[in-house]
């Protein structure tokens, strides 16, 4: 039995730091759109219910029917999640006087009720929400309030039903982490028994089940995410995979041959194909953000058909998909947020069926599986790397020489950071193409030339990040060696956007 936590989302922007917040307890975690419960599930131990963007007297607000959780499972409601709950088993809730956003203290708490057990005097929470619980419904208790937020926090009388104003999941709620801690194992009873360990011994053993003899071709990337994923597959298959590296021209400067030289370390049975000429060609005058990303995916797609023919016995196409490419494609208002060139399936004429065998797992995760596998750390830590390339750093049409342009920036750019001492301390970094010149002067001459964007921001999952505030002699050197080493390019910025509002990748 795999124990897990179900968390619905109900649209929230935080949803997926719930999600990392329970993993960080060693408890596995699913989190499903607000409808899709799964009733007959025996390894659900508890749930919790998300924020949400609405009210939960909208219209359009999405609606559960708590009678399906409720009495079965021990259930905790955030923000929204406890404002529905309330609502709907007849509390009240009205438009605060003003939007309670930002820090705020517990005035009071129940210090004998277990979701609160440990907690200190005026603990710090999170707060981020237009609407406040006025009343509660009747045989409900409030267990902590704040100076400005009666019911901050509550309980059901002689039921395993807890709500809580403030988000607990961000870095802000200071003993967050501990209310999660005593929810999902102290009320829901995890053993936390969801390792890197037991991640690998498990899969290994489902992936040898799931593929048998079956052959099976990885697209390996160059990226963290595939690495792992081919390492994995090898300790199950061993000489069964075959890995394809494809390069699509818009890889980081001397990247294809420096990657299958790694692979090749790694043990594994890599072919590389250089089918940049194909991608440029399709490419050629397209600048709409998503439109790229989907020819990339469908000529990633083409090219690995054209290779999967040649491997006759092959059955299987794996891909080192993880879990918040998955969450991220498609939201629960069915609006697509951004596109990943490895999710969405595979046209039926290519014939291979697909295998994601770290679908499950965060970024972080899959860097504690590589360890755990004993993969060189170079390749553990290495920074991210969006599928397209540098296709999504080049804003505008796509051409050879922008992306040698891009290639030679970024490459002085990564390199300074690992001279400095600074890749590691970084999340991911790059540099931006931008689609516009500006006027410089150089060698005493006026120049009309492209501006480049710097790029480099701290996180732990990538579902928030901070730009990186790193040194000013650094930042200078790097300006200067852009400038007057990258053919064409006059003008160097820095981007200091967080996200959110804005996103890691410019597109």
């Amino acid at each position: 039995m795999q124990q897990k936590i179900i968390i619905l989302d109900f649209g929230s922007q935080t949803t997926q730091l719930i999600g990392r917040r329970v993993r960080e307890l060693d408890t596995f975690c699913e989190i499903l759109p607000y409808n899709k419960f799964p009733e007959n599930d025996p390894d659900v131990i508890g749930v919790i219910l998300s924020g949400s963007p609405y009210s939960v007297y909208d219209e359009q607000a999405f609606k559960i029917d708590l009678d399906k959780i409720r009495g079965r499972y021990p259930v905790l409601g955030i923000c929204y999640g406890a404002q529905f709950m309330s609502y709907t088993l007849g509390g009240k809730v009205e438009p605060a006087g003003t939007r309670e956003y930002g820090r705020a203290n517990l005035a009071s708490f129940e210090k004998e009720n277990p979701l609160f057990r440990g907690f200190d005097e005026h603990s710090q929470v999170w707060m981020s929400h237009g609407d406040t619980i006025t009343a509660l419904p009747e045989h409900f208790r409030v267990i902590a309030s704040t100076d400005k937020v009666v019911n901050a926090a509550y309980q059901a009388d002689g039921e395993q039903l807890w709500g809580v104003q403030f988000h607990p999941e961000v870095f802000h709620s200071v003993q967050g982490t501990l209310l999660l801690k005593n929810f999902v194992v102290d009320i829901c009873g995890s053993r936390q028994d969801w390792s890197a360990a037991s991640f690998v011994d498990t899969t290994v053993e489902a992936l040898k089940a799931q593929l048998g003899d079956d052959r099976v071709i990885l697209g390996l990337s160059g990226g963290v995410d595939s690495s792992v994923a081919a390492v994995l597959l090898n300790k199950a298959i061993g000489k069964n995979l075959t890995c394809i590296f494809v390069d699509h021209g818009m890889l980081r400067k001397n990247e294809f041959k420096n990657v299958l030289h790694d692979y090749e370390c790694l043990g594994l049975n890599v072919i590389g194909v250089d089918a940049s000429a194909k991608f440029f060609k399709d490419l050629e005058g397209v600048t709409d953000p998503e439109q790229k990303r989907k020819i990339i995916g469908r000529d990633f797609v083409e090219v690995f058909d054209a290779e999967a023919r040649k491997i006759t016995d092959a059955r299987w196409l794996a891909q080192g998909t993880i879990y918040p490419d998955r969450i991220e494609s498609l939201n629960i208002t069915g609006k697509t947020i951004k596109s990943h060139h490895n999710v969405g399936g595979l046209p039926e004429e290519m014939n291979l069926r697909l295998c994601e065998p770290l679908q499950w797992l965060f970024k972080d995760e899959v860097r504690r599986v590589g360890r755990q596998m004993g993969m060189p750390e170079h390749l553990i830590t290495r920074h991210p790397f969006p599928g397209p390339g540098l296709a999504v750093r080049i804003l505008g049409d796509i051409t050879p020489e922008k992306v040698r342009i891009l290639q030679d920036a970024d490459d002085i750019f990564i390199q300074g950071l690992r001279d400095w001492g600074l890749y590691d301390q970084v999340w991911q970094a790059g540099v931006i193409l931008l689609p516009i010149k500006s006027v410089g002067v150089m060698g005493d001459e006026r120049t009309y030339e492209r501006a480049v964007a710097l790029r480099a921001v701290t996180s732990t999952d990538a579902m928030t990040a901070d730009w990186a505030h790193l040194p000013y002699d650094f930042m200078a050197k790097v300006s200067n060696d852009i400038i007057n080493h990258v053919k064409g390019v006059n003008r160097v910025c820095y981007d200091i956007s967080s996200k959110p509002p804005s996103t890691i990748e410019w597109e």
